[in-house]
């Protein structure tokens, strides 16, 4: 027993330690509902440059998060193509994700660069994105998606 009790509390103290983002989901919902983008209209943001409310009537699951959509015509769009409209780094903010770190991403703050989609937790820090948004994403690219498995 002497010689258990020190490699339990070994393994114990490895757990604890581990860090708190590991086996993150690839797409951020939150904990009641299984919604990508907080239930916004991923196609909207390309086509009325805008986010727009989904309507559950349309909907489409992906990597284990459902999508909403205003229309049927984006609905479409998204099936047709999910990669062209999901946002990057799965929805966790992509300013922090350039740091390492896991916060959900805001659909309200969001960026549309280079045809992908980019969200942030919150305005202040979306003005600190995009005071070097293409040094961010080269920082969460690297880290992406290697980081949902730490």
């Amino acid at each position: 027993m002497r010689k258990i009790l020190p490699v339990f509390f070994l393994a114990l103290a490895s757990v604890a330690t581990a860090p708190a983002y590991a086996d993150k989901a690839p797409i951020y919902t939150k904990s009641f509902n299984n919604l990508g983008a907080g239930g916004y209209d991923v196609v909207s943001y390309f086509k009325d440059g805008s986010p727009v409310k989904g309507d559950k009537a349309y909907s489409a699951e992906y990597m284990g998060a459902d999508f909403i959509f205003a229309s049927q015509a984006n609905l479409e769009a998204f099936k047709a193509n999910p990669e062209e409209y999901v946002p990057q780094y799965g929805g966790y903010c992509a300013w922090a994700m350039a740091d390492g770190k896991f916060f959900k991403g805001d659909p309200k703050q969001w960026t549309v660069l280079d045809g992908k989609l980019y969200l942030n937790y919150s305005d202040k820090i979306q003005a600190k994105w995009k005071a070097d948004p293409e040094g961010f994403i080269q920082s969460a690219d690297a880290k992406w998606p290697d980081i949902l498995n730490r």
